[in-house]
């Protein structure tokens, strides 16, 4: 797996588009990793202090998913970097997608990430550049359609992705009207829990206790399906305080802080602050740990704190969550592997990446049921692989990287 592993780290993407803004200092890269299936795809991200090498090691993630997610395409990321509170954010983002139309006409398919949204910036942008979908390029490239099939994809896709949650099995609330593309991640994260749990311990996750390191969709929404499966919420940290309570949040309070959430922020009327919640949270008994914010936050020392108290399994909504340098595979990921079950984010996050891929075939159900078992399944699937090569609970990040290399090496 190293050696697979390196070999494709270390290999030179194929195309690499950079920006500089006419307006202010912001700047831009598109690296699509490979034109792998006649197209590649990846979601824009927005952050001060972004760099080049942040943006080529998320395409290499994203090439990764799409071994699980499919369609078997290409890896890339487009990245600017620029402080998404800046009020001239709009702006910067409006003349990106300008720069950028040519690719997401033909071969770049792209959708919301950090700090961009899908459906309040990345659809209408593009869209008022004449681009039909952020993901044309992707059926453009790799399906080829024609017209009567690249308008039904579109239609699909248009539909699918900003679908109202109308069944209360997947929807916290259907009066307040969430969308697939609200929850889908998050899903997908918990349901890589739960078929973790039937797979590789022929158990539920009824009493299993939970730590959630983040509050925005992904770890709220994840935190809401595994409680809605029996599991117990016991810490939760997020960037403005966090919560601990060891007997474990019910349901129904996971849900009321799902709901009162302020955007991506935690709120709570008995919150602890960041240095308290995090002095005291990576001791606190737990068997499920699930983080969720951003990338490479996640130290040795945290990690051998959850172990020490009986933590069995990670499952990532952030891509690459340790804090390791290495693009996939850094010394804490490897002995996080070696001691407890670690699900790979490619498999764990690759909701909204398998809806696109559900949504770009012919003639789908687009009920909310349909849209959120074919997540599901795809992610078995990728879990059961794993488990069919090394049935062990240890080492499955490292055989799941594998499996999936072989198929881009």
């Amino acid at each position: 797996m190293k050696e697979l592993l390196d070999k494709f780290e270390n290999k030179d993407p194929e195309i690499v588009f950079e920006w500089s803004d006419s307006e202010t200092d912001a700047k831009g890269w598109v690296v699509i990793n490979s034109l792998r299936g006649g197209a590649a795809g990846g979601g824009t991200r927005m952050r001060k202090g972004l760099d080049k090498r942040e943006v080529e090691s998320l395409a290499k993630t994203m090439e990764v998913k799409f071994t699980v997610s499919g369609p078997p395409i290409g890896g890339a990321k487009s990245g600017i970097n620029f402080d998404p509170n800046d009020p001239r954010k709009e702006g910067v983002l409006r003349r990106w997608y300008k720069a950028v139309r040519p690719l997401l006409k033909n071969y770049y398919g792209t959708g919301g990430d950090l700090n961009v949204d899908e459906i309040h910036e990345v659809i209408p942008m593009t869209e008022d550049e004449g681009i039909w979908h952020p993901q044309e390029g992707v059926f453009m490239g790799h399906y080829q359609p024609n017209e009567a099939q690249k308008i039904k994809k579109i239609s699909q896709l248009r539909n699918g992705v900003i679908k109202v949650i109308e069944d209360p099995k997947f929807s916290p609330d259907v009066e307040r009207k969430f969308v697939v593309a609200d929850m889908i991640t998050g899903y997908g994260v918990a349901e890589s829990v739960r078929h973790y749990y039937s797979t590789y311990h022929n158990n539920d996750l009824k009493g299993k206790k939970v730590i959630v390191q983040g509050w925005g969709n992904v770890g709220a929404a994840g935190a809401y399906y595994l409680a809605k499966e029996g599991a117990k919420v016991v810490g939760i940290i997020d960037r403005v305080g966090g919560l601990i309570n060891k007997d474990g949040l019910s349901f129904e309070e996971i849900k009321d802080l799902f709901l009162k959430k302020d955007g991506n922020k935690l709120v709570a009327d008995n919150m602890l602050s960041f240095d308290e919640v995090n002095e005291k949270i990576w001791s606190v008994p737990a068997d499920i740990f699930i983080p969720c914010a951003a990338s490479r936050l996640i130290t040795r020392d945290q990690i051998d704190q959850m172990i020490e108290n009986g933590m069995e399994v990670i499952s990532s909504g952030a891509n690459v969550p340790f804090a390791d340098s290495e693009i996939f595979f850094g010394p804490i990921a490897d002995y996080t592997d070696k001691q407890i079950s670690v699900i790979p984010d490619f498999i764990s996050n690759c909701g909204m990446a398998r809806v696109f891929g559900y949504l770009m075939q012919d003639d789908v159900a687009m009920t909310d049921e349909a849209i959120f078992s074919d997540t599901s399944v795809t992610i078995e699937k990728a879990l059961k692989a794993a488990h069919s090569r090394n049935n062990d609970t240890k080492n499955i990040a490292k055989t799941a990287f594998e499996i999936a290399l072989k198929k881009l090496v």
